[in-house]
């Protein structure tokens, strides 16, 4: 089975709602050679926003087995019958044969529009207009003929240059985001992809939060829904909310998106690039702080399968050959939920479970996989706390040098990392880590040495200056020279417990401040 065969047929979608009418009642009734007839809307409101498929004149009345539906009927009464009983079942039958609405003509034959026929189309929400003066039915039906011709041939445009556009991007193997985006542009309305755990994948809301347009998804209101789906497999659906009409119908615009998207599955083995692209996207805008409001990413977040409301959130880094496990465990995947992303050669995952869940070694350690090390950040509850969660994970595991046996690394274990970690961005930590380290910075600079390195392996084992030796792959006597000099060069005493935490706190300081993130 085709790609084509699997979204049905290729036709311009032939009017009949408001959504992709090539032209309502509205626009008929708003013609110059209907408005000299002085036109009155006896029923009308969404009435008048029909799809008018062609014009019919005819006083019959028997006209109705004649129509196919969608025909705006013209008529004078002339052949009407006059019993109330005959006139309703007149009106009915118009009813049934699905006409788009009724202009009737006012003059010799009917003074005003007869109460029965008024009557059931109020009831049937059937467009019905008076003229008070004559007019020429074969000109308007000549003008309405006119502007459908004119708007099938657009559409007919607008359908070629849609797939001319869709074609270009599963050619160029364009993501799924860059396809759902492209499709929200070309139907003015917001956009989703869904996979079929209805997980979102990607949302374009155009001038629409994220939020509002997850929340109007959640909701199930006004939307229209395309599988995404090919040779027998569905991999998800593409959803567009409420939006204006386009000139080749908008569930055109939506089967074209799909069948881009369905292409690009097709060519990457199934949808399991879709969750890449979503975890990744979600990950680095995270980290990237790439939002405008909390409520937007805490959106993304929930609909990617990572809950936040009622729930405490972590960040994880992984080190180490292998892949993540994720959670073999169902009564585990169940309440644990995770969200993966490679940067650089480890793995950030986030992580949500629910209140009451402990988030101990053992279940840490399953998630990791086999002989990799974890660094996790702090519990989070929102947005910016994970955002912080992530930042401390990060900057633990940047912090680590590969000792020790441990495997869960725990930023809470590390208060003068999370310290830091809140202060990035006070200027006055920074000037307080320029001020201390300035002589060693110069000196490394000026004669590529490596104090710097020296010091930090130092504070990072106090008081057992032969860890510290070996950590900065120094002999004892070589490592000792190396102290002197920086206690000569800070003027400070290397013994003073409270100086050697100034020097932390100035090390971890400007390793933060000019670590190049891998994103």
């Amino acid at each position: 089975m085709s790609v084509r065969r699997d979204f049905g047929s290729n036709q311009t979608d032939r009017p009949g709602g408001a959504a992709d009418a090539l032209l309502t009642v509205a626009d008929v009734l708003a013609m110059t050679q209907l408005q000299v007839g002085d036109p009155t809307v006896v029923v009308g409101g969404e009435a008048l926003n029909v799809g008018v498929r062609w014009a019919h004149i005819s006083d019959s009345a028997d006209v109705a087995r004649l129509l196919d539906g969608g025909e705006l009927l013209l008529t004078t009464g002339a052949g009407w019958p006059e019993e109330p009983a005959d006139l309703r079942h007149l009106a009915r039958s118009l009813c049934d044969a699905g006409v788009a609405g009724i202009v009737v003509e006012l003059g010799s034959h009917h003074a005003d529009v007869p109460d029965p026929v008024v009557e059931v189309c109020r009831s049937a929400g059937i467009a019905l207009i008076s003229l008070a003066s004559e007019v020429k039915f074969v000109a308007v039906t000549e003008a309405v003929h006119r502007a459908l011709i004119a708007a099938q041939t657009g559409a007919l445009r607008e359908r070629q240059h849609l797939h001319e556009v869709f074609t270009e991007l599963s050619l160029r193997g364009a993501p799924a985001d860059v396809v759902v985006a492209e499709t929200a542009r070309s139907l003015g309305a917001p956009v989703l992809l869904e996979n079929l755990a209805r997980e979102v994948i990607a949302v374009e809301g155009l001038r629409i939060s994220t939020a509002d347009v997850l929340a109007s998804w959640q909701e199930n209101g006004a939307q229209e829904r395309v599988p995404v789906q090919a040779r027998g497999m569905k991999w998800g659906t593409l959803v567009a909310l409420a939006g204006p009409p386009h000139p080749a119908g908008r569930a055109t615009v939506l089967q074209q998106g799909a069948t881009a998207l369905a292409f690009g599955c097709l060519a990457d083995g199934g949808d399991q690039a879709w969750t890449l692209l979503a975890q990744q996207g979600l990950i680095d805008d995270l980290l990237g702080a790439r939002f405008t409001r909390t409520e937007d990413m805490a959106a993304r977040l929930e609909a990617s399968g990572l809950p936040l409301s009622g729930r405490r959130c972590y960040a994880m880094v992984l080190h180490g050959a292998g892949a993540t496990e994720g959670l073999a465990d169902r009564a585990l995947r169940e309440r644990v939920k995770l969200v993966t992303r490679r940067i650089g050669d480890a793995d950030v995952a986030l992580v949500s479970t629910p209140e009451g869940v402990h988030l101990s070694d053992e279940v840490v350690t399953r998630i990791a996989g086999a002989g990799r090390t974890a660094f996790l950040g702090p519990a989070a509850f929102g947005v910016l706390e994970l955002l912080a969660s992530v930042r401390a994970a990060l900057d633990l595991a940047e912090g680590d040098r590969g000792g020790g046996a441990h495997r869960v690394h725990r930023a809470e274990d590390r208060p003068l990392d999370l310290l830091v970690a809140s202060l990035r961005d006070d200027r006055r930590v920074q000037a307080h880590s320029e001020r201390m380290l300035a002589p060693l910075l110069q000196y490394d600079r000026e004669r590529r040495g490596d104090l710097l390195e020296v010091l930090s392996a130092l504070v990072a084992h106090p008081g057992n200056r032969s860890a510290a030796a070996v950590a900065s792959h120094l002999s004892r006597s070589v490592f000792y020279q190396r102290i002197t000099l920086i206690s000569d060069l800070l003027g400070a005493d290397l013994e003073d417990g409270e100086t050697l935490s100034a020097l932390h706190l100035a090390l971890l300081t400007h390793r933060r401040s000019y670590r190049v993130p891998q994103l």
